[in-house]
C-alpha cells in the first residue's frame, strides 16, 4: 500500500505565513535575501512609477493579476474650443468600464454646451464654479436651475438640455453616462439638425419664411463662447417655467449623511430621494486622514469612482483568488465590478473625497463587518479560528467609514 503523505512546501519556499499566505510566494517581501530577483535593467518611466507605489511594491497579500481598474482624466486628451473644453473616458479607453462612461468638462463664464440630447441618461456632479442648466421634463415642462460645487443633475435619455458657465470663473463638472460606450462627441445637436433639414421644411415647421434661416450655422457648435447669463428669475420667466416640473437637480453635498463618524461620512442620492434618477445612483464619500472606506461590495452594479480630492489606495478582491492594490489621486477614475470585495484607504494628510456612481436606481452595499456580526459566533470561529472574546469586539453593524486606529468613532 502506498503511504499517504501530507503535501510539502515547494522546494526553496518557506511555508505560508500570516500576511503573506500564498505559494509560490509573490512580492518584494519574498526576495529580501535574493535582491537580484528584483533587478530592473530596462527602460523605465520613473515619474510614472512614482504615482503607483502599490504596483511596484504591492502588499504581500496581493496575488495574481486582474483587469486594470485605474484610469484618469489626467491622461485623456482635451477637446478645446472657445468657451471651454472636455475630456472623456469611454470603454474604448478603459475596457473594464462597461456600465459607465465619463466626461470631465469646463465651461468658461458664458461658455455654452450647445442645446442637445443623448440616447443615454446623463448624470453629473459639479466640482467647482457655477453653471446654469436648462431642460424639459417628460411632460414637456421646462426647468432652469443654477448649480454649484457638490450639486448633481440627471437627464433621462432623450430629454433636451443645455449647460452654460456662470461668472466669475465658469464651471467644471464630471458627467457619467449610463453606458460605457457613450461618447460626448456622439450627441444629437440642434445645430446639426437645423443644418441638415431642407430650408422649406424648417419654414413649414416653424411657420416663418425660409429667409429666417439664411444665417444658421452650417456646422455644429458643440462648445462655444456666449454672453454670461442674466438674472435667473428673468430667464425662468422668459422660458415660461412653472411649478410642478420634475426636479433634475439634487444638492448632494447639502443632503443628510447616511453614515458619519470621526473617520468621515457618506451621502447618498438615488431614486429614493432623487426620483428622476432611475438609472444612476450615487454616493459621495469623505474619508479623514488615516481613515478607510470599510471592506464591502455592491451586489447590484459596478462601482465607477471619480476622485475629487486627496490620495488613496484601493485593494480589489476577486475570485481565483486575486487581490490587486492600486493608487489614486484627484482626477483619477476607478472601476470595481459588482460583487467584488474592496476597501479604499486615505493614504495622505488631506481629506480624501470621491464619488461612487452605479448604473442602478438604488444604492446597495454589503458590509463584511455587518455580515459577520449577524452570524452565529461559533460559525465564524470555525471558519476563521478567531478567539470568541476577540470576535465579540468586532463592529456590530455597517460602518461605512472606519476611523484611524486610536480615534473614537463618535
Amino acid at each position: 500500500m502506498t503511504e499517504m503523505r501530507s503535501p510539502q512546501p515547494a522546494p526553496n519556499h518557506e511555508p505560508p505565513v500570516f500576511g503573506n499566505p500564498d505559494l509560490p510566494a509573490e512580492g518584494n517581501i519574498n526576495i529580501k535575501d535574493d535582491p537580484k530577483s528584483g533587478i530592473m535593467t530596462g527602460p523605465r518611466n520613473t515619474v510614472l512609477e512614482s504615482q503607483f507605489p502599490s504596483q511596484g511594491d504591492a502588499p504581500a497579500t496581493d496575488i495574481s493579476t486582474q483587469p486594470f481598474f485605474w484610469s484618469s482624466f489626467n491622461i485623456s486628451p482635451r477637446r478645446q474650443q472657445k468657451g471651454g473644453w472636455a475630456r472623456e473616458l469611454t470603454q474604448a479607453d478603459f475596457s473594464i468600464s462597461t456600465e459607465i462612461s465619463g466626461v470631465n468638462m469646463y465651461l468658461a463664464a458664458g461658455g455654452i454646451r450647445e442645446l442637445h440630447w443623448h440616447q443615454t441618461a446623463e448624470w453629473a456632479i459639479m466640482t467647482r464654479g457655477r453653471c446654469r442648466v436648462t431642460t424639459l421634463d417628460k411632460h414637456g415642462r421646462p426647468s432652469i436651475e443654477d448649480v454649484e460645487a457638490g450639486d448633481l443633475w440627471y437627464f433621462p435619455p432623450g430629454l433636451p438640455h443645455s449647460l452654460q458657465g456662470l461668472g466669475p470663473d465658469g464651471g467644471e463638472f464630471v458627467i457619467a453616462f449610463d453606458d460605457g460606450s457613450q461618447s460626448e462627441s456622439n450627441t444629437l445637436l440642434i445645430t446639426d439638425w437645423f443644418a441638415h433639414t431642407p430650408p422649406d421644411v424648417l419654414a413649414k415647421n416653424f411657420g416663418v419664411p425660409v429667409e429666417a434661416f439664411k444665417d444658421i450655422p452650417l456646422h455644429n457648435l458643440w462648445i462655444f463662447q456666449g454672453k454670461e447669463p442674466g438674472d435667473l428669475e428673468a430667464d425662468r420667466l422668459a422660458a415660461k417655467v412653472a411649478s410642478g416640473t420634475e426636479a433634475v437637480i439634487f444638492r448632494l453635498s447639502r443632503s443628510p449623511m447616511v453614515k458619519s463618524n470621526s473617520g468621515g461620512s457618506i451621502q447618498i442620492a438615488d431614486s429614493s430621494n432623487f426620483p428622476i434618477a432611475t438609472t444612476v445612483a450615487t454616493a459621495l464619500v469623505t474619508v479623514e486622514p488615516g481613515g478607510m472606506r470599510e471592506m464591502h461590495w455592491h451586489p447590484n452594479a459596478d462601482e465607477w469612482q471619480y476622485y475629487l480630492r486627496g490620495s488613496a489606495r484601493m485593494t480589489v478582491f476577486n475570485t481565483g483568488p486575486k487581490a490587486t492594490t492600486n493608487d489614486f489621486r484627484a482626477g483619477d477614475v476607478g472601476v470595481v465590478r459588482r460583487n467584488l470585495g474592496h476597501f479604499v484607504e486615505n493614504t495622505g494628510d488631506d481629506v480624501l473625497q470621491f464619488v461612487e456612481v452605479f448604473r442602478s436606481d438604488r444604492y446597495e452595499e454589503v458590509s463584511l463587518a455587518n455580515w459577520i456580526s449577524h452570524l452565529p459566533p461559533s460559525l465564524v470561529t470555525e471558519h476563521l479560528n478567531i478567539d470568541p472574546a476577540m470576535l465579540a469586539r468586532f463592529p456590530s453593524e455597517t460602518q461605512g467609514i472606519v476611523s484611524k486606529p486610536g480615534v473614537s468613532k463618535a
